[in-house]
Parts: structure tokens; sequence; C-alpha cells
């Protein structure tokens, strides 16, 4: 086998016999742009996989975890710690909203989204109410790829491989299709009332059985589905009547991704959890987390009937460079204020993309943030193709794009110029001009 030769890696979420036999491949990364092997520059429109936030290459997190891998590059933490564990918690702490304060490390987002599932299992079991075990996703949804996410995610293909899954599992309708939101800037008007079908949840199993409900305030893998005004204040509202956990999976959303901290910010919606990864270190070292409130984390401690409050952990929950390129990125965030950057070019962002909506086969554009979804018309026969040969027109083109189903999905690191939108959008435009 040549050092070079494509086929002993089975490539995830890619149809790999068309990818090996037109490779696209990146090189290295600096900025805004990926660099392929031969020397031309990709324009990221996608932060990487929505997970750059800052960009790429970011000096002070290189050298955090060149610094902290000649120091100590790994430690157990299993009835053992070190200090920058604590201190990145901490850190976290300061930034999830207010009683967000307990912080489970983990290695990813698909862990985080099941770490919370069963935190929010064990939390009603430690309080005496053990019946408490189903669990609500939403249809649509995306909580990555471990057996519990996929189990209240609502993504069908995610699910139909994989047998009956988790029992015990409910969905909520999405909030996409409703003809009065089309081409919405920012939150659609209608659609609230599409949160009270938790009641009828409820109603048919009854809230001393349901443990938790599981969104994505914005649900950004499935299409960019912007939440309607209201829907998440209403499941908020209706999981504190019930006695249900409410749990965002801003694994997406997090870090500056809509101008803000977290989307629970800036909804002004808190939850009782959040699951966090991919800007958490800005990509440069695989990290997720949950944050808990401060009421889950005592009550499990107190309500332990053994030693080991909580029997769930990781052998990498809290890597040393994990932390050292965590503590980096929240200063990058922090001293350049990239959050508030992100807030401050939404009105551009939005105008650019929605100028789109005259463009060949755009059926509909949705926005929040620094996100954006331009959903084409599907190919007769033949879904999907059109969005993959898009994608790769535009990659051809010098620009990195993100397509699910046929939805080209956008969400560029938070230091995009506004010349560099204005590249993004038109280069779509004569893709789109051009794919048939």
């Amino acid at each position: 086998m040549a050092a070079n030769d494509l086929d002993a890696y089975w490539m995830p979420f890619t149809p790999n016999r068309r990818f090996k036999a037109n490779p696209r491949l990146l090189g290295g990364a600096k900025g805004m742009h990926y660099t392929t092997p031969d020397g031309r520059q990709i324009l990221d429109a996608t932060s990487g996989l929505w997970c750059v936030n800052a960009g790429h290459g970011r000096e002070p997190i290189t050298e955090a975890i060149r610094r902290q891998a000649g120091e100590m590059d790994y430690a157990p933490s299993f009835n053992l710690g070190h200090p920058l564990a604590f201190t990145f918690a901490s850190r976290l702490a300061q930034m999830t909203p207010k009683g967000l304060d307990r912080i489970f490390f983990t290695n990813s987002g698909s862990e985080a989204v099941d770490t919370a599932l069963k935190i929010a299992l064990a939390y009603h079991r430690g309080r005496g109410k053990g019946t408490k075990t189903r669990l609500i996703g939403r249809e649509r949804g995306y909580h990555g790829v471990g057996f519990g996410g996929i189990s209240v995610g609502g993504i069908p293909k995610n699910r139909m491989y994989f047998g009956s899954l988790l029992t015990g599992v409910d969905h909520l309708p999405h909030t996409h299709g409703l003809p009065e939101n089309l081409f919405s800037q920012g939150l659609p008007r209608h659609g609230a009332h599409l949160a009270d079908d938790l009641e009828r949840i409820v109603a048919l199993h009854d809230a001393s059985n349901i443990a938790a409900v599981i969104v994505e305030p914005v649900a950004c893998s499935t299409g960019v589905l912007v939440p309607p005004e209201g829907y998440l204040q209403k499941l908020r509202a209706i999981c504190d009547r019930h006695d249900i956990l409410l749990i965002f999976d801003e694994v997406i959303t997090g870090f500056g991704r809509v101008g803000a901290p977290f989307a629970a910010d800036r909804f002004g919606v808190t939850p009782d959890m959040i699951c966090m990864a991919k800007g958490l270190t800005n990509a440069a070292v695989p990290a997720g987390a949950v944050a808990a409130s401060t009421a889950i984390y005592d009550t499990m401690l107190d309500g332990a009937d053994a030693p080991i409050e909580l029997f769930h952990g990781y052998t990498y929950s809290g890597h040393p460079l994990a932390c050292a390129a965590g503590l980096a990125t929240l200063e990058i965030y922090q001293g350049e204020g990239l959050f508030e950057r992100a807030l401050a070019l939404e009105p551009y962002w939005r105008a650019a993309v929605h100028s789109l909506a005259d463009a060949r086969h755009v059926v509909d554009i949705r926005d929040f943030g620094l996100i954006a979804g331009v959903e084409l018309s599907p190919r007769a026969g033949a879904p999907t193709a059109r969005a993959m040969e898009a994608f790769e027109a535009a990659f051809d083109q010098g620009l990195l794009i993100r397509v699910t189903g046929d939805i080209i999905a956008l969400s560029p690191p938070l230091i995009v110029s506004e010349s560099q939108i204005d590249q993004i959008v038109e280069t779509i435009r004569k893709v789109l001009a051009a794919v048939e």
C-alpha cells in the first residue's frame, strides 16, 4: 500500500467511492482559509465543521498545546486531577448562564449529549423519582452519533440503520415547513404553538415518567431550522410545569455562533443542562462538556447510594491538551470580542445571504447569528444530488460550504470580513447558476 493510498481510510459521513474517485484534499489552514496540497486557497464558509469559530491556526492556541504537551501529556481523571482541568471548568462556569456552573468534560458533542441524558436519568433516580426515564427529542434534531444521541435525534438516515435504539423515547414535531415562514429574516413569526405538542406527550405518558426534553436552540445540521418567536420560552414553561429537565444541545450554537456565549443567553431561556463541544477548543483538540445546574449536581451528591455519585466518565475527560487549548480559546474569544463581533455582523450577513433569494434553484433562506441555510429545490428523482454538486463546484471555485440534504448550510468563522461575506454569496450565486 502506498503511503498516500486512499483505500485504508473509511471516511465518516462521506460517499467513499465518490470521494476517492475525485478527492478534494486540504493541506493547511490559516485565518479564514484552507490551502490545498497544490497551493489553492479555499475560503472557509463553514468554520471547518461548525467548529473553528476563532479562525484557523491561532498561535496562542497552538503554543498552549505545545507547552502543555511538553509539561504533561496526559493525566487520568478517575480519583485524580490536574490543575488545568479545574481552571478550565471554573472559566467555563463564568461564561455559562447563571446557575449552570457544574462542568463535566467529554471528548465530543456526541459524548456530551449521551452524558447529559445519563445525568438526567441519574438525577431523577437520586431524588426518589426513578420512574422518570422517558426522553423527548425532536424530529429533524441532530444530537450526535452515540446510541443515546441518535435515539433522541430525528434525522431518519441517522436512525434507520441501527435497529430499535433506546426505548422510551418520543419526539416533538420540528418547526420547519410553515409556508408563512418562508424567507424569514431572523426568528420566524409563526410556529410557537408547536411547542404545545409536549403537553400531548405528557398527557400520553404522564409527567411522572418523563425525564428530559432535549433540543437544539437552532437546529443546524439538519439545515438551519430557526425557532419561531416564543417557541423555546414555551418549552421552558411546559418543562417547569411538569418537573421535566430541559437540555439545550449547543454543540454548534455555543461560543459566539449566534452572537452570544450561548443561544440560551441570546434567547433569554436557561435550560437545566447545556451540551457543548466544537468551538470549546476552536476544534484544535477534540473536547466537549456538559454544563449542569448546581441543583442537579447537589441533588445527585446528596442522594447518592454509593461513594461514586455518577457511574460515568471517559479516559480522556479533562485531557490536559484539551484544557490548555480551551483556556487559550476562551482568552481569544474574550480578548478579541468575537461574540460581540458576530452580533454586530449579523445584519450585514443577513442582508447578504438573503440577496440569494432570486438565485437559481433557491426555494427558502433562513438565518440567525452567523448561520444561514439556503434551501434548494431537489432535482426530480435525485434528491440531494443538486446540493452535492454545488458543494463540489464551490470547492473547485475556492469556497468551502456545507450541504445537508438539498440545503447549503453556512457558518463562517467569527473573524469573517464583510468583503469575505460578499465573496461567499457571489460564489454561491455563480455555482447555482451553473449547476443543473
